[in-house]
């Protein structure tokens, strides 16, 4: 006789309603690998929140603008749009925005620089392909309109919707590496000529640094070599500046007030990235809420398996009772994949016992207007969790 093998335990229960209503949460990270459904689900956390009273605006980092288009939006910029056709009896709003990291950037560099330098800087070829092409540029971007958001207090809840998974590790990344950027030698030497000046100048130029300037000059060529030299003589007042907003946002994420929530697909890719995010949040000591696994397949006659639908098809006659066999036969292909993504979903319930975890349908139809928000935000609230078979 066959032992059963030790079922895993069932995953609390992911509260979202509890989680939207705190009015302690002041800021939602929606994170998970492309593909997942994470613009959808910060958009309907977004919408829910909004209609329970909270003032709420969502933040998507992402460029495809589904979230524009899932909001009934025609377009998305980088200044929150009133989202219209919010139900206003719980007294909440709903705004929408798009990240413009090229603007964002603009606007640091208008507001923390005199305005003959701001034109300098916003002038100079290096610092255009820097704020518009830069690795890393978005994300750090990305913090500095959070934290921009944050500080103008005018919205109780922010829900910020990141690039896919692994950009979104570079979203909690940006401060570290801006500050290496800033920090590194070559940015420190190109900083010398402006640093130094005179005399200084020239006994630099003496002890080496002419040799490495024209090393340099023969790789990127002189004409760019002097657009950076230029960039970085009238950024240098601003680098403090730049290091110190990027670790204020950075602690802001590690505060009881931010949730972090990681939206994953029952498919092997998805739930490993989950599963390597939800441990890099713990290393990194943010505070993760709850997983999302969106687009599960259920079927109303789960009672019916998929072995006894497969026989009952092969037994029907299918010239007599065609419609009926490729029903069985579809119904049991839904219950081997429900089979599947159940294994899968223990799998990870199996390493993170205890990550709260809801569930979310797959739904006949995509998601495009906000009663489509409305249905998402629905199963969110009343979805259970996980639960082992």
């Amino acid at each position: 006789m066959t032992v059963p093998g030790p079922r895993a335990a069932t995953p609390p229960r992911f509260d979202i309603d509890r989680l939207i209503g705190d009015p302690r949460t002041r800021i939602i990270v929606c994170c998970g690998s492309g593909g997942v459904g994470k613009t959808t689900a910060a958009a309907a956390l977004g919408l829910r929140a909004a209609e329970q009273g909270r003032n709420v605006v969502v933040l998507t980092v992402d460029p495809a603008r589904r979230l524009a288009q899932s909001m009934g939006l025609t377009t998305l910029d980088n200044t929150p749009r009133v989202v219209a056709g919010t139900d206003p009896a719980a007294g909440g709003s709903l705004h929408a925005m798009m990240l413009d990291m090229k603007r964002t950037f603009d606007e640091i560099v208008e507001a923390h620089a005199e305005p003959g330098r701001a034109a300098q800087i916003l002038a100079n070829p290096f610092y255009q392909s820097l704020s518009s092409s830069f690795s890393g540029t978005q994300e750090y971007m990305a913090m500095e309109k959070l934290g921009q958001l944050r500080r103008a207090d005018e919205w109780d809840l922010i829900v910020v919707d990141t690039p896919p998974s692994r950009s979104a590790l570079d979203f909690l990344d940006a401060p570290q590496r801006l500050g290496r950027f800033l920090d590194g030698r070559l940015i420190r030497l190109l900083m010398v000529p402006a640093r130094a000046g005179g005399r200084a100048y020239v006994k630099v130029l003496s002890a080496g640094f002419g040799m490495v300037t024209g090393v340099l000059t023969k790789v990127l060529g002189a004409q760019i070599l002097r657009d950076v030299q230029t960039f970085v003589s009238a950024f240098d007042t601003m680098f403090g500046g730049f290091r110190e907003r990027a670790d204020h946002t950075y602690q802001l994420l590690q505060t009881p007030g931010t949730a972090f929530v990681v939206i994953a697909a029952p498919e092997p890719d998805a739930l490993r990235e989950a599963s390597y995010f939800v441990e890099r949040l713990a290393d990194e000591r943010m505070p993760l809420a709850g997983l999302i696994v969106n687009r599960v397949h259920r079927s109303a006659a789960a009672r019916l398996s998929a072995a006894r639908s497969q026989a009952a098809a092969e037994n029907l006659d299918d010239s007599r009772y065609p419609l009926a066999a490729a029903v069985l036969k579809l119904h049991a292909e839904v219950m081997q994949l429900q089979t599947r993504e159940r294994r899968l979903a223990e799998h990870f319930t199996s390493a993170h016992p205890d990550v709260p975890v809801v569930e979310v349908p797959a739904l006949s139809e995509d998601v495009h207007d906000l009663d489509s928000l409305r249905v998402i935000g629905n199963w969110l609230a009343t979805s259970g969790a996980v639960s082992p078979r």
